[in-house]
């Protein structure tokens, strides 16, 4: 979520009118998704008073002046643009307030001279009228027990999706409609990878303040295996292919209002330390709903962690404009053969979903083979082989 501080405001005498501020480069319109403020509110100078979802980010609009919230101009739920006005402050503490246009309550009608009598004229009819004996309805034909019953439509609710779901609902169909979505498994063995985290994850965290975790290990793997599988850190554009020489990490992280996808950038120029803060920073960001567009736009490739939920094997979608996802999952303690032992392990399923029209099966196999080879082994990134 992101505040605006002084947004435009319009002076008109005693009275002020708030606006919606410029929200994006990328953004052309919101929703008022809620009034923090009512009429007849006091409010200071900088004190949130509404919130407007946008397609990425939630905006607190803040007061221009301290006043009171004199009038609501628009309703929750509309759609505002940049510039629109949404509420008037008045600068006098004993103005007179006003609702939204939804909150005005008719006034009750007054009742009619004449009601009284044409109720005494229907009356005197129905008095004097023969009483005639209805014919019976035929019952209604009992339903079959082979017709499943309904639940009652009381029982449902009906509510609006939010602009940051449509978009991401939008996003994935578009991904599926244009892509060639293919999805290649294998299969990690985390003994080393967990036993260097659990040797020096006090000592990581004396020095750096920060816990290592296992996903800088899969980040610094991806990084690795992009650079021996270029293509996949490539996109198609046109009739082009648009090859980066640069390796930006996207971290799919879900949340209460939605799916967000903040974007580690130069990835290849970091260390596990400085991957482990960033991840630590879009956490709390995500959490709290203080992402920025800037920090969730481009991205080379994704990286999705439905183990943390319990997810043992999916097939992730691709996230556009790239071409590849990468999944990890759960890790489960499962039988292996080892030097010719049967031993328990801890594994995990890692998958790719790749666009075929740009990526070849075999590049897809041996990215995905790159990763495993150095998240068994992290030795592999030391000596670059």
């Amino acid at each position: 979520m992101q505040t605006w501080r002084r947004p435009f405001s319009s002076d008109s005498g005693d009275s002020v009118d708030v606006v919606v501020p410029p929200l994006a480069e990328s953004i052309s319109d919101g929703t008022l998704a809620k009034f923090l403020k009512r009429p007849g509110d006091r409010v200071n100078i900088d004190e949130p008073i509404a919130q407007i979802e946008t397609d990425k980010v939630t905006i607190d609009v803040s007061s221009p002046e301290s006043g009171v919230i004199l009038k609501l101009l628009v309703n929750e739920g509309d759609t505002v643009e940049p510039g629109n006005k949404i509420a008037i402050i008045s600068r006098s503490a004993d103005a007179t307030t006003h609702v939204a246009p939804s909150e005005t309550t008719p006034e009750k009608a007054a009742p009619q001279p004449t009601q009284k009598i044409s109720e005494e004229k229907k009356a005197s009819k129905a008095e004097t009228s023969p009483v005639t004996e209805k014919p019976k309805a035929p019952p209604a034909p009992q339903s079959s027990h082979s017709e499943p019953q309904l639940p009652p439509k009381e029982r449902e609710r009906r509510v609006p999706m939010t602009r940051l779901r449509k978009r991401v609902a939008t996003r994935l169909k578009d991904s599926q409609n244009t892509f060639a979505l293919l999805t290649t498994f294998n299969e990690v063995d985390m003994t080393n990878l967990m036993k260097l985290r659990a040797d020096y994850k006090d000592a990581f965290v004396e020095k750096h303040g920060v816990k290592l975790g296992l996903m800088s290990g899969f980040i610094k793997a991806a990084v690795n295996a992009l650079q021996y599988q270029p293509i996949v850190n490539a996109v198609i554009d046109g009739d082009d292919i648009i090859y980066r020489d640069y390796i930006d990490i996207s971290v799919a992280v879900g949340t209460s209002k939605g799916l967000v996808v903040p974007v580690i950038r130069n990835a290849d120029t970091m260390n596990f330390a400085e991957i482990e803060k960033q991840i630590n920073t879009y956490a709390k960001k995500a959490t709290n709903g203080t992402l920025s567009i800037d920090e969730m736009a481009g991205g080379t490739l994704t990286i999705s962690n439905g183990g943390v939920y319990g997810s043992l094997l999916s097939t992730p979608i691709i996230n556009p404009p790239q071409s590849a996802i990468l999944g990890m999952h759960s890790i489960v303690s499962r039988p292996m053969v080892v030097g010719g032992n049967v031993v328990p392990r801890p594994m995990m399923y890692v998958a790719l979903t790749y666009d075929h029209r740009i990526i070849d099966g075999r590049e897809a196999v041996f990215f995905l083979r790159r990763i495993k080879d150095v998240v068994e082994d992290p030795r592999r990134l030391l000596l670059d082989i």
